[in-house]
């Protein structure tokens, strides 16, 4: 068992040898901050000898480029005019396969489904596999290379990369209910980037997710459509496959595990908790199904997560047919290597980048010495760069930020503080640089969610530009935050404004009182359920925050249930029927302590500045809820300030909104709370 412990103290106290200067007079503007990246994200082709990435000029689309690694140079494969590359992947060694994007418009402006492509590394071959109008026929700009037999516009690229050494992909198409709102099935398909021939393949009578093993063929899927969270295992191949039911568990309750990937001898690894508080990473026997006896991976004050999608089924790293390492998030994102081999690559990295969190991406079947490093601190963005293992030569690739300075960042602590009725909190500090940490201005940023984890340690847009300001900023991992064990999320439920809010307003006090934050000049802000814990911190703390900063923010619990869901809100049902009513409160029978917790019934108490921000077509948090809320509250509150951005989501997808609004908040904490 490989157990790891909390490294944020270690790689601060390297850090501070070379970032710990005085700020710069001048911070860098929020366009620094929160303009879309030029350089994201790069992947090395199965032997490595190449690297991909969707690159993007001042003022042109994304790109996806390719980087022949022995002598770095670059080959523009695929660009439109009228649309950005979006998510991709190496289809083998010579191919790679990719969606259509527009980063330009917001939902409401999008004009064409994403599309789906593929080319080769050197820009020939390519062809156009799906239609990029809902209007069959359409010949958009984007898709001026049409094909007969294409598929139709709602078929999706699976996000797993596969075994990566033929021609073939895996692709999805989601089927609806007769509202279509909600998915009923996901239909798998098997597509061939060169022919764009595409076949059907059984599944299971119902799945939401299939996840594929390492020689690239399905192997399990998942249901998480009805009542229950349903595992099926897909065993044989070919026509005789046959899907079984692995495991079903309530949904939301922490029963059964969560799928993390197959090993390369097909063994299944999970994330469990075994009747412990915190999840460990263990080996899974599909015949006996039970646990190995110890796990593999384990942490000591951390939840071993497994997010499939956000994962891309990755988070095992198989070289030559060899499990090499797991990836993990504790404080910090890391690798656990379980050969020799690999714990000797990150010791040379980690000597060559020292002070930063080195991610080290290797190609499956290596061909050349190359490995991809993703580094990134408290103070400095993500930038990837390439390793040669065989010289030590490092070379910059890329990176997120790059109009930010580290030297103008501020430093980022884990802390612990104990809540009034005695559980231990964790939260994220990011402190303005260049000051005395001690009276400093205070923003509480409360994370959405809310049942996610908030944070890890590195650097953060919202967090880093409101330090740039001059403002401590504190986000606090509540109860009822994911990742932190299942002791720390449970007592989360149904606390919405309750023992939550008062996680936050703790976590406040604890700061005044430790000296390093005034009490008399506290904030706090938010996003979704952070916006509605604003709300609620100005009712049930109007003496502790000066102000608050709303976004996109819940006013009220039963909109959620009675809001015209059908047409506005893209929450599901089954989160409606079977997660609220456990999590967050049933509608009849906690009806008193929902008007209780209401920031649109209580909206009349609210006297302290307010700023609040909605989009017009937001479909998570439908405008209902900002509309309904500033007419309760403006009658008698003469400071409360009113942002909408007519055609945003749930926040803000176009960098220039993003910009707006992160000045206007700038404006709003000078003049009430004063950093400067």
């Amino acid at each position: 068992m490989i157990a790891l412990r909390q490294r944020a103290i270690s790689l601060l106290l390297a850090a501070c040898a070379w970032s710990c200067g005085v700020m710069a007079a001048a911070p860098p503007p929020a366009a620094s901050f929160f303009e879309n990246s030029r350089f994201a994200s790069p992947k090395l082709s199965p032997d490595g000898r190449y690297l991909a990435a969707r690159v993007a000029r001042p003022g042109e689309r994304d790109r996806l480029s390719v980087v022949k690694l022995d002598d770095l140079g670059v080959t523009v494969v695929a660009m439109f005019g009228d649309a950005d590359v979006g998510y991709f992947e190496w289809v083998n060694n010579e191919r790679l396969v990719f969606n259509g994007s527009d980063t330009r418009v917001t939902h409401s402006d999008e004009q064409h489904p994403p599309g789906l492509f593929a080319v080769n590394r050197d820009g020939k071959g390519f062809r156009q596999l799906s239609r990029t109008s809902w209007i069959s026929g359409d010949a958009a700009e984007t898709g001026s290379h049409l094909a007969p037999g294409m598929l139709d516009w709602n078929h999706y690229l699976l996000g797993q990369p596969g075994r990566q050494d033929g021609d073939e992909v895996y692709i999805v198409r989601p089927q609806y209910n007769p509202n279509y709102k909600d998915i009923s099935n996901i239909v798998l398909m098997r597509l061939n980037t060169l022919t764009g021939r595409a076949t059907a393949l059984p599944g299971p009578a119902q799945a939401s997710y299939f996840l594929l093993d390492q020689q690239g063929e399905p192997r399990l899927a998942i249901n998480d459509l009805g009542k229950q969270h349903v595992v099926y295992l897909r065993e044989g191949d070919g026509d005789a496959a046959a899907w079984r039911t692995l495991s079903a568990s309530e949904p939301y309750h922490g029963d059964g595990f969560s799928p993390v990937g197959f090993g390369p001898d097909g063994a299944l690894y999970v994330a469990a908790r075994k009747q412990g508080d915190k999840s460990a990473l263990y080996r899974y026997d599909t015949t006996t199904r039970q646990l190995a006896a110890e796990p593999l991976v384990a942490m000591e004050d951390f939840d071993f997560l497994a997010d499939l999608e956000q994962a891309h089924g990755e988070q095992l790293i198989v070289q030559q047919g060899k499990l090499t390492g797991v990836r993990y998030t504790a404080d910090v994102e890391g690798v656990a290597w379980l050969d020799a081999k690999g714990k000797a690559l990150q010791e040379r990295v980690d000597l060559a980048l020292p002070g930063l969190v080195n991610v080290i991406q290797t190609p499956r079947r290596p061909a050349a010495p190359w490995v991809l490093v993703s580094s990134h601190s408290d103070v400095q963005p993500l930038v990837h760069l390439v390793f040669n293992t065989g010289t030590g030569k490092l070379v910059k690739i890329g990176a997120s930020h790059d109009g930010i300075d580290a030297a103008q960042m501020g430093k980022q602590e884990l802390v612990r503080y104990t809540a009034g009725d005695g559980l231990s909190i964790p939260a994220w500090i990011t402190y303005p640089r260049g000051v005395a940490r001690k009276n400093l201005p205070l923003v509480m940023l409360v994370h959405g969610g809310p049942f996610l984890r908030g944070n890890a340690w590195g650097w953060n847009a919202d967090a880093q530009f409101l330090a740039s300001r001059g403002y401590m900023v504190m986000e606090p991992e509540f109860r009822g935050s994911g990742g932190y064990g299942w002791k720390h999320f449970k007592a989360g439920w149904k606390q919405w404004g309750l023992k939550m809010q008062d996680d936050i307003a703790d976590g406040a006090r604890w700061a005044a009182a430790q000296g390093l934050a005034d009490g008399k000049r506290v904030c706090i802000a938010g996003a979704s359920y952070g916006g509605y814990a604003t709300l609620m911190g100005l009712v049930n703390n109007p003496d502790l925050y000066r102000c608050g900063v709303n976004w996109a923010g819940v006013t009220d619990i039963k909109l959620m249930y009675t809001g015209d869901w059908s047409a506005e809100s893209d929450m599901s049902e089954r989160w409606k029927s079977y997660g609220m009513p456990v999590l967050i409160g049933d509608l009849e029978r906690d009806a008193a302590q929902l008007e209780a917790t209401s920031p649109l019934a209580q909206a009349a108490r609210i006297k302290r500045p307010l700023l609040l921000a909605y989009g017009g077509d937001d479909r998570r948090v439908p405008l209902y809820h900002g509309e309904k809320f500033r007419a309760a509250v403006q009658a008698g509150n003469p400071d409360m300030e009113w942002i909408l951005y007519p055609k945003e989501g749930h926040g803000w997808r176009l960098p220039q909104n993003r910009i707006d609004f992160w000045q206007r908040v700038e404006k709003f904490l000078d003049k009430h709370l004063g950093a400067r």
